[in-house]
C-alpha cells in the first residue's frame, strides 16, 4: 500500500536542495579562508616544553632555548610584524636563540629594514641560523647570509661552534639547506669531543633520519609550517618535501635517543593562509 504522507521530490525541489548544500559548502569554505588570513595566521602561539638531553652538562641545566622559524618576509608578512615576533622573543629573555630559516619568501626587498629589528634580540649564549630553500630561491643566499649576520646572527653553514658554561661546554651544529644547498653533516660536527651534547639545526626535519646516524641529540627543523592547513581529525593536508614525517612538535627517532622538533613556523607561504595551525614561537627548557 502507498503512503499516504509520501511526496516524491520534484526536479525544482531537488535542485533547490543542491544548491542550498553547494552554497553552503561554499560559504563555509570563504569564512574558513576569511579566518585563516583575518586572524589565525596573526595569532602567535608560544609552545612551551622540557627536554632531557642524557648528556647535557649540569652547567646548562635549565637554559631557555627560543627556536622560531620560517618568518617568510615579504609575503604579507612585513617589517612591523616582525618587529612584533622580536618583542615577543626578547619578552623570554632566552639564554639562547636559535632559527631554522627561510627568512624570506621571494623577495629580500624587506632585509635593510629586517636588519635592525632582528639585532634587538640578546642572548648570553649567542643567536645561531641556518638558511632554508626559500632563502635560495632568487639565488640571493648570500645576500639572505649577510643580512642575517649583520644581525648579530652566527649562522652555520656546515660547521659548529661551542657554548661555554664554567667549563662545561654544549654544541651547536648547523647544515646548509637540503634541498637546494650543500649540506655536509660530517663537517658541521668536525671536531667535536666525543660525549659532548649537539644541537642540530637542520632547516627540513625529514633531515633527522640523515642524522641520526651521528652524535646528534637533538635537531631543530622548520620548513613544514605544520602543513599550515589543519583539518580537526584528519590533521595537515599536505607538506612539502622531507617535512612529510616530522611534521610538527616533537619526535624520537627511530629506537634512538635523537630527539627532532618541527616549529610550525612564523609566516605564510604561497597562501596568506593558516587554519588550525597557528604560527609557532618555540621555547625550549633543556634538562
Amino acid at each position: 500500500m502507498a503512503d499516504p504522507h509520501y511526496q516524491p521530490i520534484t526536479r525544482k525541489s531537488f535542485l533547490r536542495k543542491v544548491l542550498l548544500g553547494v552554497g553552503g559548502l561554499v560559504g563555509l569554505m570563504m569564512g574558513a579562508g576569511v579566518y585563516g588570513y583575518n586572524w589565525e595566521r596573526n595569532v602567535l602561539q608560544v609552545e612551551r616544553l622540557s627536554v632531557t638531553l642524557p648528556s647535557l652538562p649540569k652547567s646548562f641545566q635549565g637554559t631557555k632555548l627560543v627556536h622560531f622559524s620560517d618568518v617568510h618576509l615579504g609575503h604579507y608578512l612585513e617589517p612591523q610584524d616582525l618587529q612584533k615576533i622580536t618583542d615577543r622573543i626578547i619578552a623570554e629573555q632566552p639564554d639562547l636563540i636559535c632559527f631554522t630559516g627561510d627568512l624570506v619568501d621571494e623577495s629580500t626587498r624587506a632585509l635593510s629594514a629586517a636588519v635592525p629589528i632582528l639585532s634587538q634580540l640578546q642572548a648570553p649564549l649567542g643567536k645561531y641560523a641556518v638558511l632554508g630553500n626559500h632563502d635560495y630561491r632568487l639565488s640571493e643566499q648570500m645576500v639572505i647570509r649577510n643580512a642575517l649576520t649583520a644581525s648579530g646572527f652566527e649562522v652555520l653553514d656546515n660547521r659548529n661552534v661551542p657554548l661555554t658554561k664554567n667549563d662545561d661546554q654544549v654544541y651547536v651544529a648547523g647544515v646548509d639547506d637540503v634541498l637546494h644547498g650543500v649540506p655536509n653533516i660530517q663537517q658541521a660536527l668536525t671536531a667535536i669531543p666525543e660525549g659532548k651534547t649537539v644541537i642540530l639545526l637542520a632547516h627540513e626535519p625529514d633531515f633527522a633520519d640523515e642524522a641520526v646516524n651521528y652524535p646528534v641529540h637533538l635537531q631543530l627543523s622548520g620548513h613544514s609550517h605544520g602543513g599550515q592547513v589543519r583539518l580537526p581529525i584528519i590533521g595537515h593536508l599536505m607538506t612539502p618535501k622531507l617535512a612529510h614525517k616530522y611534521v610538527q612538535g616533537m619526535y624520537q627517532v627511530g629506537n634512538h635517543s635523537m630527539q627532532v622538533y618541527t616549529n610550525r613556523g612564523i609566516g605564510t607561504t604561497i597562501l596568506p593562509v593558516r587554519l588550525f595551525c597557528r604560527p609557532e614561537l618555540t621555547v625550549l627548557t633543556l634538562r
